[in-house]
């Protein structure tokens, strides 16, 4: 699947179109694909595969996740992320209507695939089961992160006219929802697992992150029985499912030579020199080749990494914030002092306290101020930096979109919620998640003994620790119902402020029950005002 023809994924944006207006059959011009011509080749159906692979997921989506999250702050510019958390987004901003357009094309490329499919002619049976397999899975999971950010949306299976789509009103989540179970439970048993896999079919959808899926719906939903039937099915490294594990390193995990690695059960896929991305050239340390930073981490997130030793961080007991911490934070951000490895293969110190970098060397990666070209924050990010990249950070790595670590941290929370979180649990989920991140201390890999209240908390901020700059924080927030906990008030950064007496601080958030749910873009209310009432909060 790293094999990707990005010619071929623009002529496939063609041929969608042209498909669409075929479906009336309208005259198409002589010189492109019609119905009859285009669908007698398998490998102009692989192609309509590999688009709906394009359209499924991508760097920017999870990073723009992330933004909405108590992770991260955007001080370049007012974004879309940035106005959302700040209150003041109505149905007109760009995102509601951008996401939701995003979300539909995709479903459209899905139901021309499953509609048309079935002309090709000499396409071997079993790959065509398994492609509509891997379609519907994409449009399932297109679907999931539509009722995610906007609730009841437009639902239907099949291909719709332009008038069609004029007239239709929302479908209540909680039938999307049944829908989605439904389908991933049925494609479950057409499926392969990823040892059936070819190594050109790595990065393929398999019965795993079917039911990877699977287990992070019901997870949204608060279903814990079915989470930990789901995640079991991962877990058991059964024939059926395919076996899974840890990778042995944490940093290593997110590094291009180690892609396909064992722990990777589903991810979004790239390809050095022809299709890359590059956010981290407005996110790296600027003595590093960037040119500004436009996303930084907040300092919420450093309090997060527990000690080495397995006790909560309490700045007002260390000497230094960034010594003798979770291994993770240093592999997730750049704290000052920290290193960064540079495209030569060098280690080099970064400098990020204000008049703190030695004589001799450059200062550009020093705190300024909020609006400044460097760090908006006092940190940088560093999870997902490819050292592979182009010198513009252009980025051939791969973005991992279901992963082991978040299946045993799914089934922790199941199984605590459950009130059957006990030692065996801790011993099979928690304990060798931090084994693998570092931590040698009795404290931090023995079962503790703590209140529910506490134990919630401790499954929580693992998971946060875990999985950070990998877009998912936000919906556990929402999730959770902590919109008010954790995206309300001022947020901050380093201690860099007033000479060095004060954390940064920057915006005030706010956070309101409206903020749950986005708004339906005002644009498609007013092409279809069956789409009426908007979500509480939201004006019509």
């Amino acid at each position: 699947m790293k094999k990707i023809n990005i010619k071929s994924i623009l002529l496939c944006c063609v041929a969608s179109l042209l498909l669409h207006s075929c479906n009336d059959m309208d005259p198409v011009p002589t010189n492109e694909y019609t119905d009859a011509t285009f669908w007698q080749s398998v490998s102009n159906a692989e192609q309509i595969v590999n688009m709906a692979y394009n359209q499924m997921y991508s760097a920017d989506k999870m990073w723009n996740d992330e933004a909405l999250s108590d992770n991260v702050f955007e001080g370049r510019s007012n974004t879309a992320q940035r106005t959302i958390r700040n209150g003041t987004a109505e149905p007109s901003l760009g995102i509601f209507a951008s996401e939701w357009k995003w979300a539909y094309e995709g479903i459209k490329t899905s139901h021309i695939f499953l509609e048309f499919v079935d002309l090709v002619p000499d396409m071997d049976e079993s790959l065509r089961e398994q492609r509509k397999a891997e379609i519907r899975f994409i449009r399932a999971f297109l679907y999931f992160r539509l009722v995610n950010f906007y609730g009841d949306v437009p639902f239907f299976t099949k291909d719709i006219t332009l008038e069609e789509s004029k007239t239709i009103s929302r479908t209540p989540k909680a039938e999307i929802l049944s829908f989605i179970h439904a389908e991933l439970d049925e494609i479950m048993n057409i499926l392969p697992n990823k040892s059936k896999l070819s190594a050109d079919d790595n990065g393929r959808i398999t019965k795993a992150a079917a039911s990877a899926l699977q287990a992070r719906a019901y997870l949204y939903e608060g279903n814990w029985d079915k989470v930990i039937t789901y995640c079991e099915n991962i877990m058991n490294n059964s024939s059926e499912f395919g076996s899974y594990g840890l990778f042995e390193d944490y940093a290593g995990l997110f590094l291009a030579k180690n892609e396909y690695n064992k722990e990777v059960i589903l991810d979004y896929g790239y390809v050095p020199s022809l299709k890359t991305w590059s956010k981290f050239y407005d996110m790296a340390p600027l003595s590093a080749g960037a040119r500004l930073n436009a996303l930084a981490p907040l300092q919420s997130l450093i309090d997060n990494y527990i000690m080495l030793d397995g006790s909560t961080y309490n700045p007002a007991s260390v000497q230094s914030p960034y010594k003798d911490r979770d291994p993770r934070m240093a592999a997730t951000v750049v704290y000052h002092g920290g290193t960064w490895t540079h495209f030569d293969g060098k280690d080099k110190v970064v400098y990020i306290q204000p008049k703190s970098t030695p004589e001799g060397e450059t200062n550009v990666d020093e705190y300024v101020s909020a609006s400044s070209n460097s760090t908006s924050t006092g940190y940088y990010c560093k999870k997902y930096y490819d050292m592979d990249a182009t010198s513009t950070f252009g980025a051939g790595l791969n973005i991992i979109m279901f992963r082991y670590a978040d299946i045993l941290l799914m089934y922790a929370e199941a199984k605590f919620e459950k009130g059957e979180f006990n030692k065996t649990v801790w011993d099979q989920t928690i304990k060798p998640i931090r084994e693998r991140a570092g931590f040698t201390a009795s404290k931090a890999l023995q079962y503790p003994t703590l209140s529910p209240d506490a134990m919630r908390k401790l499954i929580r901020n693992e998971r946060r620790s875990e999985l950070a700059l990998e877009g998912l924080r936000y919906y556990d927030i929402v999730r959770w119902k902590a919109g008010k906990e954790y995206l309300d008030g001022y947020v901050y950064g380093a201690k860099f402020a007033n000479n060095n007496t004060s954390h940064i601080r920057l915006d005030k958030r706010q956070f309101n029950d409206r903020d749950y749910l986005w708004a339906v873009p005002q644009s498609q209310i007013d092409l279809n005002p069956n789409l009426k009432p908007n979500n509480p909060g939201y004006a019509n």
